[in-house]
């Protein structure tokens, strides 16, 4: 293919000698007389090279190169100067023109500089040809391992709730509870503004905070009555239990760490480690006043469930106590409808993890 170059020149000899010079060399040769019949040029059509004398009868060569910057940042400009404007020259290299020609050059002088511009011009080309092959093949790679991420995350939770499952055959009580408060726990989360990432490994912990109990024996954990203080004290290991049983697996590090502190209370009160304050995970201090909304909203063998609004009252009551009162701040704002709703859906069948979060968006997003 012809290289396309524009001479700019208003001296019609040497712009006669130079493009019958390129023309036998197979070059396609456009002229022009002066600056504003090569802008019109460049604005129309893409060229390979240009070469314009530095000074023209209506204007300047560093018009052209500014435009070629603008529009056509790959196309090399060669100036063509006189001896008296060598400084403007070197001046105009400094602003992006490759070369410069002194006048009077040699015809061998001229091909040679042409020659290595247009070579200039092929390794731009051949970079930036590489440069976008290589953006789309990292673009191409980033989506094949955030969706083998995605994969790996959604195998995990599969298994996570699995082990859900599990529980909820070993304790009745829990059945439907945990997708419940997971899904308290994310809406509460988003309200909180909570990086996506974070609230993820939140809803992972209030989906297994009980899991501990499947090390508690079934005689206390199934009885039907009142717990005695010795069986209280190990009902309450089910926190270290669950800790234990998730902590070691990487992968849930930090969701172990809610599960360890999800009875933990704001003021210092609660269990096991009596931590107070922002010393609990922002994940056990948020699942917290989930927890509680589900519990008083929910049938029990002592008392029938209660309503949204009540539930309200209560964690506003023990705002500072046993609840971080940022959250409790922000859960008050949120409409009891949205909590209503949220319940009714996420109990209209069976919810995975995954679907759960995609359920929590559609309300989050329109009430908060």
């Amino acid at each position: 293919m012809q290289s396309r170059i524009l001479i700019v020149d208003d001296e019609e000899q040497l712009r006669s000698m130079v493009a019958a010079t390129l023309a036998r060399q197979n070059y396609e040769v456009i002229l022009a007389t002066g600056a504003k019949e090569a802008l019109d040029w460049l604005d129309r059509e893409q060229f390979d090279l240009v070469l314009s004398d530095l000074i023209l009868h209506d204007g300047y060569g560093t018009d052209l190169l500014d435009r070629l910057r603008a529009t056509q940042p790959q196309t090399p400009l060669v100036v063509v100067t006189a001896v008296q404007d060598i400084g403007t020259a070197i001046s105009s290299m400094r602003r992006g023109a490759y070369d410069y020609l002194m006048k009077p050059f040699e015809r061998d002088q001229l091909l040679t500089t042409v020659t290595r511009a247009l070579e200039h011009r092929h390794s731009v080309n051949v970079t930036l040809t590489y440069r976008e092959n290589l953006e789309e093949i990292v673009r191409a790679r980033t989506k094949q391992l955030r969706q083998a991420i995605t994969d790996i995350e959604r195998s995990y939770d599969i298994t996570l709730e699995a082990l859900g499952d599990a529980l909820d055959l070993k304790d009745s009580e829990t059945e439907g509870h945990s997708r419940r408060v997971t899904a308290y726990t994310i809406a509460l989360a988003r309200a909180m503004n909570v990086d996506m990432d974070r609230v993820k490994v939140i809803a992972r912990g209030a989906f297994l905070h009980d899991i501990g109990k499947m090390a508690i024996p079934d005689s206390i954990l199934r009885k039907p009555g009142k717990l005695t203080p010795s069986e209280q004290v190990v009902m309450r290991e089910h926190c270290e239990r669950g800790y234990e049983i998730l902590r070691k697996i990487p992968y849930l590090k930090e969701v172990a760490e809610i599960v360890h502190s999800h009875q933990e209370h704001y003021d210092g009160t609660g269990y096991p480690r009596g931590l107070v304050g922002d010393r609990i995970p922002l994940g056990a201090r948020i699942f917290a006043v989930a927890d509680t909304l589900d519990a008083i909203t929910s049938d029990r063998p002592y008392r029938n469930a209660q309503t949204f609004d009540v539930a309200r009252q209560e964690i506003l009551r023990c705002s500072g106590s046993q609840f971080d009162p940022t959250v409790v701040e922000v859960f008050v704002k949120v409409p009891s409808s949205l909590w209503v709703d949220l319940r009714r859906e996420i109990e209209s069948k069976p919810r995975q993890l995954a679907e759960i979060d995609e359920e929590v968006q559609k309300y989050v997003i329109s009430q908060v």
